[in-house]
């Protein structure tokens, strides 16, 4: 059984912790650059986390102000699948160049990549807050056939109504840590161990029209 949604663990600072986590089925591990965040990693220490895993979740690289040409290198570099752009500075001829690159995008509140991201959100803070998003703004637009990425105070003991909404990607965060940036292995086998199963998820993993890996 696969889990649904496809879950991503994010803020990974750790190669300990994103191992584990690949191991408990993640989809999806997230890397962030952006200096301000209390999880942010240079692209060195993504890559040498990177190579020590065993390749069953895509590396999502997590970016707030970098211009296209950096994170184009960086993608390069940590050999990323995913580029997540938190914030609404990008246009849709960011998208174009990174899609240009091999690159999925998934955007902040905009549908000009391959999924919208949904996060909570609070002053000064670009994510990672543990405060929750619109959750019925994204069950609509997933009911609407949009691929919806849902971040923002997710947990073990809400994964089940998180996963309800029918939104392709869960992103948890700041519910498996001890202190920003310090995951606990003992809460991400919680928060697994709280999600939903369902027998074939990968219409919902994959965009619409993506190749098979």
């Amino acid at each position: 059984m696969r889990r649904f949604p496809a879950i991503k663990v994010c803020g990974i600072t750790d190669a300990v912790v994103a191992g584990r986590a690949e191991e408990l089925g993640a989809d999806y591990l997230g890397f962030i650059f952006a200096a301000r965040s209390p999880r942010a990693v240079t692209p060195r220490k993504a890559a040498d986390i990177a190579v020590r895993l065993s390749g069953k979740a895509k590396r999502v690289g997590v970016f707030t102000d970098a211009s296209i040409g950096d994170i184009a290198d960086i993608a390069g570099r940590v050999r990323l699948h995913v580029v997540q752009l938190h914030s609404t500075r990008y246009g849709a001829d960011d998208v174009s160049r990174l899609h240009d690159a091999g690159l999925e995008v998934w955007m902040l509140d905009q549908a000009l990549g391959d999924a919208v991201l949904l996060d909570g959100s609070a002053a000064g803070m670009s994510g990672g807050t543990g405060m929750r998003a619109d959750w019925r703004r994204a069950a609509a637009l997933a009911a609407a056939g949009t691929r919806v990425v849902l971040a923002g105070g997710i947990s073990a003991g809400n994964a089940a109504e998180a996963a309800a909404t029918g939104c392709a990607v869960l992103d948890v965060n700041s519910s498996l840590e001890t202190a920003p940036g310090m995951k606990s292995i003992r809460l991400l086998e919680d928060f697994f161990a709280a999600m939903p199963e369902r027998s074939d998820p990968e219409s919902i993993i994959r965009p619409t029209g993506a190749a098979s890996p």
